[in-house]
């Protein structure tokens, strides 16, 4: 890669780390098949903020939603038999999560009550959902994953329109993970993990994609995962194979690199804090939550209460 400007490097900051509490230093299933048996104490991801400034966060060995307030207090909201990943507000008291055991399930935040939402497709199982973002008009995009990757490049790209119909939008993908959409809504970005890079998807005014193509290549051992978009039009790329968050301009050429300490895997992220200017990272390696502070807001996140089911 050349680029006619170096970009600035600046470090994540610690803002919380997960109460020893609530560690479990036992082994899973999750972890003998993803972190080759090590024992995993937690594995944090899907941030996203509710209207309080309250931080939710998934874990994913242990099934369980987190959430953290403003000052990094903890508290357990649900545990339940799943691997929950992604996750977005369908409304103000209700998260909708990617379950990689259980396809999409909801979360009552007051009462902690877990849910079926979208399981299946045509009877069929999904390989493994990852992350989602919803639309202005309440599509909801999401990534279906599974195992996928260079040696397998079966992972899908799906969105569910308000109505339920279900639509294939790709389906060689290897390793689709985070989405964002940009500030006007005809672009879709797709971290492909195993690909070490994201892909920028047109969306089309008939419903359909065209003309994707690769629009930032990153390396090392572990590629894209979490993606954001400011105000300004940017999009953050959550790097966790280099503990890095790239913040790319509109070239794809990054302006900004957050670094995270040594050994952190900066696997999603979230803007919030005052004027929706500090995005938090989370740190899955370490249990924690990064953060930095930002000249630009995070672009604000559609809800998906017309897609409720």
């Amino acid at each position: 890669m050349f680029l006619l400007q170096a970009p600035q490097v600046r470090d994540l900051e610690p803002f919380t780390a997960m109460p020893e509490a609530l560690r479990r230093r036992e082994r899973s299933a999750w972890a003998d098949a993803n972190r080759a048996g090590a024992i995993t104490d937690s594995f944090l991801e899907g941030p996203v903020f509710d209207g309080a400034g309250n931080l939710y966060v998934t874990d994913i060995p242990w099934g369980r939603i987190l959430r953290i307030d403003p000052a990094g207090n903890w508290t357990l909201v649900a545990e339940y038999d799943g691997e929950p990943n992604g996750m977005k507000f369908l409304d103000a008291g209700t998260l909708l999560i990617a379950d990689y055991k259980n396809g999409f399930v909801r979360l009552d935040v007051a009462s902690g009550k877990v849910s079926p939402y979208l399981e299946r497709r045509n009877s069929e199982r999904f390989k493994g959902v990852n992350d989602l973002v919803f639309d202005a008009e309440g599509n909801l995009y999401f990534t279906d994953q599974g195992q996928s990757g260079l040696h397998d490049s079966s992972g899908r790209l799906y969105r569910l329109r308000p109505n339920g119909q279900l639509d294939l939008l790709l389906a060689n993908v290897p390793s689709p993970n985070g989405v964002a959409l940009s500030p006007d809504g005809r672009v879709l970005y797709l971290a492909v993990t195993r690909g070490n890079c994201v892909w920028r998807v047109p969306l089309l005014p008939d419903g359909s994609v065209a003309k994707v193509g690769q629009f930032f290549t990153s390396y090392g051992p572990s590629g894209p995962d979490g993606l954001a978009v400011d105000a300004n039009g940017r999009l953050l790329v959550a790097n966790p194979g280099l503990g890095y968050v790239w913040v790319l301009n509109h070239r794809a050429e990054p302006e900004l690199v957050l670094r995270g300490p040594a050994g952190a895997s900066t696997t999603n992220l979230a803007f919030g804090g005052e004027g929706g200017r500090t995005v938090f990272v989370t740190d899955s390696t370490h249990g924690q939550i990064l953060r930095a502070h930002l000249d630009a807001p995070g672009l604000p996140l559609a809800r998906g209460l017309a897609a409720s089911r």
